[in-house]
Parts: structure tokens; C-alpha cells; sequence
């Protein structure tokens, strides 16, 4: 195989929360407390390893993003240390930041509801 060659793996996880919104528009229903199912994918690149063949070893991603679920999953989301206002874009943030120390770092991480058909997609810089 190249020394060129990278490979992008992904793992996915929903959590369901509560969360409320001040905005301009539907205001009445954002600004009471509800709930959605939320859908998460987090995207690793990078070469594969030569001894084992692996990006990552998907059980230890899978570890990784189960400590986040367990964060965020049947929690009032205005309530989540260091989450901020509980939106799409920073529930990305959100997990791109407590998966930071992973090596190799997340490339790509997506939020989105399923039900409503809203994404949020963070790119990161692909540090080569």
C-alpha cells in the first residue's frame, strides 16, 4: 500500500434531550422545553497503521463517543457543562472538543435530527 494512502472510518450515535431556544421566529415553541432525537457521526483519516492495518480501532472510537453520549443523552441540554446555547453547530463543537486528545484527531463531525431533516456539519482542518 502507498505511503499516501489514508482511509476515513466513521462511527455513529443518537441521544435523545431536551433543550430550549430564544430566537425570532417560532419563538413560543423554541423558547418551552423540548425534545429531540439527535443523530451523531464522528469521521476519522489518516494512514493505516502497518502492524494492525487500522485507522483507529473502532472499539476504542466507540468507547470515546459512548463517554459523550453519556454526557449529553436524557439531559436538559441548556444544562451541559461547556456546551453553551444548545444548538446544532455547538453540539458539534461540543463533541469535536472532547474528542481533541484522539489520535488520529477527528477530521468531520455531524449532528442532525432526523424528524426535522436539520445538519450541522464541522469540518476540521486535515492536519496531514
Amino acid at each position: 500500500m502507498s505511503a499516501l494512502t489514508r482511509l476515513t472510518l466513521s462511527q455513529r450515535f443518537f441521544f435523545d434531550a431536551a433543550h430550549t431556544l430564544r430566537r425570532d421566529i417560532e419563538t413560543e415553541g423554541s423558547r418551552r422545553i423540548h425534545g429531540h432525537t439527535y443523530h451523531a457521526e464522528v469521521s476519522v483519516s489518516g494512514p493505516p497503521d502497518a502492524a494492525t492495518g487500522m485507522v483507529i480501532d473502532l472499539g476504542l472510537l466507540r468507547e470515546r463517543l459512548q463517554g459523550v453520549r453519556q454526557q449529553l443523552d436524557h439531559r436538559l441540554l441548556d444544562e451541559v457543562p461547556g456546551l453553551g446555547i444548545p444548538t446544532l453547530e455547538n453540539l458539534c463543537l461540543f463533541i469535536a472538543r472532547a474528542l481533541c486528545d484522539m489520535r488520529p484527531a477527528p477530521t468531520q463531525v455531524r449532528v442532525w435530527r432526523e424528524a426535522l431533516g436539520d445538519a450541522c456539519v464541522l469540518a476540521m482542518e486535515d492536519a496531514r
